[in-house]
């Protein structure tokens, strides 16, 4: 499903990091699980917990591996 085309560019399972409002940081270890809308559904991918709020696509970003 990844290759899907969303309104927001990411389809669900896609691995993803957010920006933190903490020091607007990218914080990793999420995947997309779902839209809702234009806002992004995201699932931490720890324990699979869908958070409890949506993002706004210019929150988030395919994951990058580390030190890129």
């Amino acid at each position: 499903m990844e290759n899907q085309r969303y309104p927001g560019q990411f389809g669900p399972g896609t691995k993803v990091e957010v920006r933190s409002g903490y020091q607007s940081s990218w914080a990793r270890g999420f995947e997309v699980a779902g839209l809702d809308g234009e806002q992004y559904r995201v699932r931490r991918v720890s324990d699979g917990t869908v958070l409890p709020t949506t993002f706004d696509p210019d929150t988030v970003r395919k994951e990058r591996l580390p030190g890129l």
